[in-house]
Formats: C-alpha cells, sequence, structure tokens
C-alpha cells in the first residue's frame, strides 16, 4: 500500500514539474504596454472566424514592400520588430497574396506608424496561414514604440487565383459613419434606380439620421455623391425644400377633422381632406419622417473618398436643438453615361476619351490606361493613391475610388508605360492633369501596373437573377425574375440554346461574381428547383453589358429543346486568363516559303491548306505559304486551361500529338472589303509554357501526355518553323492587304478581356516578297489611327503604291 502511495506522489510531482514552469510562461492578451517577460512567447489567441486583415504601409515604398499593419478590434496597429525573422515575413507576404518574401526591415524603415503595436515577439515557423496563428507575446501586449515598426519586402511574384486585392484603401475611422444613402423625398423617385436625389442619411445603430443642413456645402455633396457612384453634384432647389419642412410644420400642428352631428364633414375637413388627397403620386416622405439629426455640421474640402474622412461634429445627447433653424441635408447628383437611362435628364456628362479601365469583371473597375500619341498605355503604381484613383473614376462618369490596386491587380498590359508617380490632389478633371514623373526602363514593370475599383450607382440588376443548384454559390442554372400582366412576379428559366460565354460573362456580372469561366447549354445535374418554364430565349450579348435584359432576345419564347434539362447555366470565377499576342514578334519574323506538296501531307490531313490544294497534282508542284511565328502571352489573373479534359483530347497520328482544342486561333488575310482572301487556322496541339518572366515556374508542358495550358506571367511560342503556323497565299493576287490572327476565336475559353484577343498587321505583296506594317493589338490604338490604319495606301484599289 505504501509503495502504490508512493508511485501516485511520484507521479503527481513528475506532472507538477512538467507543468507549473509552463503556466508560468503564459502570458495574458492585454490592451496596454507592459514590461517585456523574459518568459518564452506563445501563440496567439484563437483566431476569429473574419479572415484577418493586413496591408502594407508607408512611404516611399514600392507595392510589394512596406511597413506591416494588421487591422484588429477594429483599428489598424503594427508589430514590433523584436524578435522578427524572414519566416515571419514569408507568413505575411503570403497573406497578401505574394508567393514569398525576400526580405524584412527593421526601426521603421518606411515610416512610423500610428495606433496600436499589436504584436511583439512575433515567433513563425513559416508555413503558417496567418500571423495570428504563430506564437506572440499576445494582441496589444508590447514595450515597444513605433520606432522599432517591422516592415517586409515580398517577391514580386502573385499567387496565382489570389482573390485578395493588395488594396490601398481609405485609412479613415469607419465607426463614426460606416454607410450612407439618398432617401428620394418624392414617392414616384423610390421606383427608380438609381437615386440621384433626396435626404442624405448615415446608419446609426438599427436605424437610419440625418445631417442638419446648417452650413452644409457643395464640397460636401461632392463627397456623398462620389461615394454613391456619381461624378458630380447639382445644384438643389432648397425653395422647394423649405416648402416642405412648412408643410409638414402646418401638418403637425393642424387641428383634428371636425365631424357634424350628422357624421358629416364640415365644409374646413372637407378642405384638409381634399388636401391630403391631391397629388398622390408625389406623396412626400420628408412629411411622414421624424427626423434623428446625428452630425451637426460636415466640414468636407472635396477631396475626400468617404465622409467619415471629413471633419464631423457629432450632436451631443443633452443638446436643446439638434438642428435649430435647418433641416436635413438634401442634395442632388450627377449620373455618369451609363447610369442616365431611369434618370430623366436631357443632358448627358461628357467622359474622358483618352482614359480607360480594362480587365475588370465588373461595371467600374479595371486597369487605368491612357491614350498618348494615338497608342494606349498603362500607369506605374508607384505613390499610386485614392485621390489618383478618384480622379480617374470621375473622369470616365464613375464616382470615387473605393480602392486603388497595385501591382497588376486587373491584369498586366502589354503597351508603353505612360505614368509613374502620380500626385493627384483629388480636384483635377483629369489623370491628364496631375503630377507625374518620367518612365525609365528601371523604374516600373507591366507588373506594376495600376488599377481602379470605382464606386457606382446602386441599380438592384442583382434581384432580377439568381443561380440555383451548383455545388458553389458561383455555379448554377441561371434563372430570371419575370412579372405577367398583372404584375405578379415569378421565377424562369433561359433557354439554352446558342448560350455561350459571353452571355455567361453578362450573368456573372449582373450576380456580382466576378468573370464567366463557363456557359453551359444543360444542367440537368443542377435540378434544385421547381422553376421548369423556359421565359427567356435567344438572348445574344456582346459581352459588355450590365444585365442580360440589356442584351438582344426573342420578344416571343421560342427554345427547340424546352425541357428544363437544357436551360442555361454558368461557372464564375474570381479570377481570369487574359491572353495577348506579341504583336511586334510577329512582324520581326514574317517571310515567304514555297514548301513541296510532298513534304505538306500531315498538314493537308488538319486542313492547313486552301482548298485549291485538293486540286493539286500531288506529289508534285509546291504550295506558297506566309509564314510567321506567334508568341502569345497570359496577363490575367488565372492559367489559361483547355476547356476539355485530357480525357477527351484528340490524337492525330500523322504529327503525333494531341489536340486540346480544335481551333485555338485563326490566321486571316483580307482585303479592303474585309471579304477574307485566304485564311489558315491553328489547333493547339501543345499549349504549354515556353517561358515565363523572371522569378515564374513553368507548369505546363506536353511531354509524355502532360498538361496543357498558359501560367500566368508566361507564354507560349508557335515558331515560324512548324506546320499548319502559316497562311496558304498560292491563290493571292499582289496588292495590299491586312493580316488578322484572332486567339481563342470561339471563345471557347474565358477570359477576362476578349478585345485584344485580334491582332492587325498592314500587308504588302509584291507576288514574290511580302511586308508586314502597323502591326498591333486590336484595342492597342485610338479610333482615329485604328481609322487611319484601315485606308493603308494603296489598299482601296488592291494595287501595290
Amino acid at each position: 500500500m505504501d509503495k502504490s502511495r508512493y508511485k501516485q506522489q511520484l507521479a503527481f510531482s513528475l506532472l507538477l514539474w512538467f507543468w507549473l514552469p509552463y503556466c508560468l510562461t503564459q502570458t495574458t492578451p492585454s490592451n496596454t504596454a507592459t514590461s517585456k517577460p523574459t518568459s518564452t512567447p506563445t501563440p496567439s489567441p484563437s483566431p476569429r472566424p473574419e479572415r484577418l486583415k493586413v496591408r502594407l504601409a508607408g512611404y516611399p515604398r514600392k507595392h510589394n514592400e512596406g511597413r506591416i499593419e494588421l487591422f484588429y478590434k477594429g483599428e489598424w496597429g503594427t508589430i514590433c520588430d523584436d524578435d522578427f525573422t524572414i519566416a515571419n515575413a514569408h507568413v505575411l507576404c503570403h497573406h497578401l497574396g505574394f508567393v514569398s518574401a525576400t526580405g524584412w526591415t527593421h526601426s521603421a524603415k518606411y515610416g512610423k506608424g500610428q495606433g496600436k503595436i499589436w504584436l511583439d515577439n512575433v515567433q513563425c515557423h513559416g508555413g503558417e496561414k496567418s500571423i495570428e496563428f504563430c506564437k506572440s507575446r499576445g494582441w496589444g501586449n508590447s514595450d515597444c514604440t513605433h520606432d522599432e515598426d517591422a516592415g517586409v519586402v515580398c517577391k514580386d511574384e502573385r499567387i496565382p487565383g489570389f482573390v485578395d486585392s493588395n488594396v490601398i484603401d481609405a485609412q479613415v475611422d469607419e465607426n463614426k459613419v460606416e454607410e450612407v444613402r439618398l432617401r428620394p423625398v418624392v414617392g414616384v423617385a423610390k421606383k427608380k434606380l438609381p437615386i440621384t436625389e433626396g435626404v442624405v442619411e448615415v446608419k446609426y445603430k438599427d436605424g437610419w439620421a440625418q445631417i442638419c443642413d446648417a452650413g452644409w456645402t457643395a464640397k460636401n455633396t461632392r463627397v456623398v455623391c462620389g461615394m454613391l457612384g456619381f461624378p458630380h453634384e447639382r445644384k438643389v432647389n432648397k425653395n422647394f425644400y423649405k416648402r416642405l419642412k412648412k408643410r409638414a410644420a402646418e401638418k403637425v400642428s393642424r387641428p383634428k377633422v371636425n365631424v357634424s352631428a350628422g357624421g358629416r364633414q364640415t365644409p374646413k375637413a372637407k378642405a384638409i381632406t381634399k388636401s391630403k388627397q391631391s397629388s398622390p403620386g408625389k406623396r412626400l416622405y420628408l412629411e411622414r419622417q421624424k427626423n434623428n439629426f446625428l452630425l451637426h455640421s460636415v466640414a468636407c474640402t472635396g477631396t475626400e473618398v468617404h465622409l467619415a474622412a471629413c471633419p464631423l461634429e457629432f450632436n451631443k445627447p443633452n443638446a436643446t436643438s439638434s438642428c435649430a433653424g435647418g433641416m436635413p441635408a438634401v442634395i442632388s447628383c450627377m449620373p455618369g453615361p451609363l447610369f442616365m437611362q431611369n434618370s430623366g435628364l436631357k443632358k448627358k456628362l461628357k467622359i474622358s476619351t483618352n482614359v480607360r479601365l480594362k480587365g475588370g469583371a465588373k461595371v467600374g473597375e479595371g486597369r487605368v490606361e491612357v491614350l498618348k500619341d494615338n497608342v494606349w498605355g498603362t500607369v506605374c503604381d508607384d505613390r499610386w493613391n485614392l485621390l489618383s484613383a478618384s480622379v480617374v473614376c470621375r473622369e470616365l462618369g464613375f464616382g470615387s475610388a473605393k480602392e486603388a490596386l497595385t501591382g497588376a491587380r486587373m491584369g498586366q498590359g502589354m503597351g508603353p508605360i505612360y505614368m509613374n508617380e502620380v500626385k493627384c490632389l483629388g480636384q483635377e478633371r483629369s489623370i491628364w492633369d496631375c503630377p507625374v514623373k518620367n518612365i525609365t526602363s528601371e523604374n516600373c514593370q507591366h507588373s506594376e501596373d495600376a488599377a481602379v475599383r470605382c464606386n457606382v450607382p446602386y441599380m438592384g440588376l442583382e434581384t432580377s437573377i439568381r443561380i440555383t443548384g451548383g455545388r458553389t454559390r458561383y455555379e448554377g442554372r441561371v434563372e430570371v425574375l419575370t412579372s405577367d400582366p398583372n404584375g405578379t412576379q415569378s421565377w424562369g428559366l433561359i433557354c439554352g440554346e446558342n448560350w455561350s460565354t459571353k452571355e455567361a460573362m453578362v450573368a456573372c456580372r449582373q450576380l456580382g461574381l466576378g468573370y464567366a469561366n463557363q456557359g453551359l447549354q444543360e444542367t440537368w445535374y443542377w435540378d434544385s428547383s421547381n422553376v421548369t418554364d423556359m421565359v427567356m430565349s435567344g438572348v445574344k450579348c456582346t459581352g459588355n453589358e450590365m444585365a442580360l435584359s440589356q442584351c438582344q432576345y426573342h420578344k416571343t419564347v421560342s427554345c427547340q429543346r424546352a425541357a428544363a434539362k437544357f436551360a442555361a447555366g454558368v461557372i464564375c470565377s474570381e479570377t481570369a486568363s487574359d491572353l495577348v499576342l506579341n504583336a511586334s514578334l510577329v512582324e520581326q519574323t514574317v517571310y515567304i516559303e514555297d514548301r513541296p506538296l510532298h513534304m505538306l501531307y500531315c498538314a493537308a490531313e488538319e486542313d492547313c491548306l486552301s482548298k485549291s490544294a485538293a486540286k493539286a497534282n500531288w506529289p508534285y508542284g509546291h504550295r506558297r505559304l506566309l509564314r510567321f511565328s506567334s508568341q502569345i502571352h497570359n496577363i490575367g489573373r488565372a492559367d489559361f486551361k483547355p476547356k476539355a479534359g485530357r480525357h477527351s483530347w484528340v490524337w492525330h497520328a500523322c504529327h503525333g500529338h494531341y489536340h486540346s482544342m480544335d481551333i485555338f486561333t485563326h490566321y486571316d488575310l483580307l482585303n479592303a472589303n474585309g471579304t477574307k482572301v485566304a485564311e489558315g487556322h491553328k489547333a493547339s496541339f501543345c499549349l504549354e509554357d515556353t517561358d515565363c518572366q523572371e522569378g515564374i515556374s513553368k507548369r505546363y508542358e506536353c511531354a509524355n501526355f502532360g498538361d496543357q495550358g498558359i501560367t500566368v506571367g508566361c507564354w507560349d511560342l508557335y515558331r515560324h518553323d512548324i506546320d499548319c503556323q502559316w497562311i496558304d497565299i498560292t491563290d493571292v493576287k499582289p496588292g495590299n492587304y491586312i493580316m488578322q490572327v484572332v486567339i481563342n476565336p470561339n471563345y471557347e475559353v474565358a477570359e477576362s478581356d476578349f478585345t485584344n484577343n485580334a491582332m492587325k498587321c498592314n500587308c504588302k505583296y509584291d507576288g514574290h516578297r511580302i511586308w508586314f506594317h502597323n502591326c498591333h493589338i486590336g484595342d492597342a490604338l485610338s479610333e482615329e489611327a485604328e481609322r487611319r490604319f484601315e485606308k493603308y495606301p494603296g489598299q482601296l484599289n488592291n494595287k501595290i503604291s
């Protein structure tokens, strides 16, 4: 018995010996600075369900480096550099969407931060998903000053398909004013979207509150209009609203309706009732709304991107008068051209013709491109901020900038880079009015192309469409909301006949789900609802519409396969590829070859020769081939992969390879009328990464039946000396023509931008030699330059000039 008790005491002592030191080294998370302990750091508190926000800040810096700031408990703060390592930097860079870290900085290299120092003595292994999983002293527990703020330098290579943007956001305290809206004063205005005029209201607790109009200025209006997606403000008829206020006050003091002994209203009561019933279509909400003033005064400069960034004076709870002699602030905004259809305004706002957005999934977002000397180019992201981004947004007919994005977050451009270190003040009419720095090749690469997300007016387009039955919220059968003559609403299907990627692009945009990955003509495997009626057919979109209702479609439904399993469906994605041809390489490598027929049997089998080749005296004679190299870049945000899986690839024994896409490119020679005089096509016998930008690894290789595709930042090279990399011009007469190459011509694989899939060259052929001039991507030139290109000298009469 004593021996057993001795064993129990020994076991307890050993357990205490191991456990007690561990307990003594634990630190309790705190929001106040304390003295630094000598204990071993412990894991941070278990992470919150919401993903931790991380950003890079400070100056001077590139888009892939900066002071690390964390958003915790509604406040941005920094990390102390004590015990900081490259492993910590790896975790943070990966969180921000970069593949890894190349270094880290100490002693506030990018400037001193403000507010809390959230973490100290951070010790990561390097593989954690977030810094909050690493050991530290706990949130807010630090003895550091902002002179010790840590920074990171990330490798300038993005994680493929990374969704979260490297965002430069508004550094304001949005806890004061989170959401702003316009409440229409006239009843009929509520039914029209967008709402352009009304009472300014801010979200407050569980309801909405007003702002006193005492001292309200046009600069305040400009800021609110910008937040709501409108580029400019308009004057408000204040007398109209003053009359409303007076009328509302009279209504409060109006006596009760008098009723005579016989139960009838007196003449005075009838007059009051008649006044109430007049103009039912213009019932005024101002009369029925009890004002609750949250803000006493606002003093914006006009350049702020959010009302919360303006100096605000809040009403005191015990104030005797919240808005003495005043009334709720009322504003009127001018919508951009895309949003004027329901506004009733006759005068349209002119927007810039030398600035555009490219590569965005939604309206009002994209890579910023500017026009100089009739050629489009990009803007470098050095010092890119919300002020400059807002100037771009407003000149394009949108509101202020919601986000200023860096690091080619909307894909890379291919042309020149025109601007660097743009320093707009916020009041400029165009980005061309802002100070900029000259560009050198050392300063910027296209991996640093700047982009924006602009505030756009709420149109309610997403309320008339939904997708159901999919495995995720990004896929499913498309169902649209319809109304019968009686006004009864129900949901219905879209006929899948001729439904393509372009229509899917519009549907995904309307749903706010990004790009279209695929448009489906059959959805029998997604039968999840009781909706069975086809209510829309013949849908044909250009791909740029904001909603399917803006596309062409049959007035009367006509669908040969009307069963629900043949309804249209979509698979949407936050990212997409974007293929662009290297135009200059085509111009540099073009030549003519007379190739003997006995060397063209495989090419003839794959239909790479003109029709007259079938009548030739095989194997004698030759065909005249226009040859050139094609270098196809993926400048998007997702890998380009064949639509069909490898199980359905077609084996071509003659050439000894698989075709993953029947037609990957079209090669056409056009005359002055746009008629094809010769054509060719290229099947994707091998989609692979021939080479990549520095720091990017190849992923796709065709050898040994490997995966096919083109990685983001890589390119596939079809050399001039391979079969079918030509146009058969045996039957073409001497003259001037246009050479055209179109990548992914049938839209088999989704891309973020199809307008840059075509390349054109002026072509001069004298019967023996050939020259290419002015080769360019389809959207690279101004409209004026494109018209001049079409009028190439001598082309109108097809004679050599």
